[in-house]
């Protein structure tokens, strides 16, 4: 097995699981290839494959899985449904592998996360190395090795944002899934705007998931999607001590098409909605930044 290549497209479950995946694989000594940060290439491919009420980020997701198409030997894609009956994700999470296994030619590795129907991260790594024709011993080990490269990353990140909170420059929180937050196309130039006006940029995502995902009842006590509540959390544990929010997200996304229209009308912060699609300029973007940031520059003023 150790001639294999096993593809990881840069994109949706990525930006949850990568660094998991990569040390999971590092340990078993098995090659991985990851596809390069979205160009407008990979976007038109996925474009082409998807269809028009599928939300950006899904079509990009379509997009690298077929970059590395032929480029490996199997390719990773998850299925997952739920981490409990109150912490359900997004359907594209669920119907992933179903959608890519009808056009891919390239054979797809694939595990279930569910639940309520027993299927557990451990259980679901065990399937992938079992597949692969590793021991339970070596995939076990692998496994237990790789959360903990994940628990260290994760706490470097969250480090990184209290230190942010400390700053004194203007601090805006960019509420958003991590595949938009940190994506090439549709994040990355957003926060290197911000970080360019010498904006001091925390991420929804880095904080303890345990912390915000119970902090996000103050926002809605009956909201059930797990990535959701872990992003309004994030509002709720730094509302005293920022100056605005920035909710990302990418058109036409169910979840946040409702989470965020219900915390907007709760919350007291200044905020700005960008949603992004495949025609979303980046002139009228950085326009609605600057004015965003005018805002906050003159409420600043008058509070001195």
């Amino acid at each position: 097995m150790n001639n294999i290549t096993i593809g990881i497209p840069r994109s949706l479950f990525y930006y949850y699981y990568g660094t998991l995946w990569k040390y999971f694989f590092k340990e078993l000594n098995v090659k991985t290839i990851l596809s390069p940060k979205t160009t407008p290439i990979i976007m038109k491919l996925g474009t082409d494959l998807a269809n028009d009420e599928m939300c950006l980020s899904f079509k990009n997701y379509l997009g690298h899985i077929k970059y590395l198409e032929d480029k490996c030997d199997y390719i990773l894609v998850p299925r997952i449904d739920n981490y409990s009956i109150n912490d359900q994700t997004c359907t594209n999470f669920l119907a992933a592998f179903d959608i890519v296994s009808n056009f891919i030619k390239t054979p797809i590795l694939n595990y279930n996360i569910s639940f309520t129907n027993h299927e557990t991260e451990e259980f679901a790594f065990y399937v992938i190395g079992s597949a692969l024709g590793f021991s339970k011993s070596n995939i076990m080990r692998a496994y237990y090795k790789a959360k903990e490269f994940e628990k260290e990353e994760k706490r470097a990140k969250e480090r990184l944002n209290e230190r942010k909170l400390k700053s004194n420059k203007k601090k805006i929180l960019v509420v958003g899934h991590p595949y938009n937050l940190y994506d090439g196309m549709i994040g990355e130039p957003i926060i290197k705007f911000l970080e360019k006006a010498d904006v001091e940029v925390l991420y929804s995502d880095a904080f303890p998931e345990s912390l915000t995902s119970k902090l996000s009842k103050h926002l809605s006590n009956t909201l059930y999607f797990k990535y959701s509540k872990e992003n309004i959390g994030a509002i709720e544990l730094v509302k005293n001590y920022i100056d605005g929010v920035v909710f990302l997200t990418t058109f036409p996304c169910g979840l946040d098409s409702l989470v965020n229209e219900l915390v907007m009308r709760r919350i007291s912060l200044p905020y700005l909605n960008l949603v992004i699609d495949d025609m979303t300029g980046t002139g009228g973007i950085e326009t609605r930044l600057e004015s965003f940031l005018d805002i906050l520059e003159e409420r600043s003023m008058k509070h001195e």
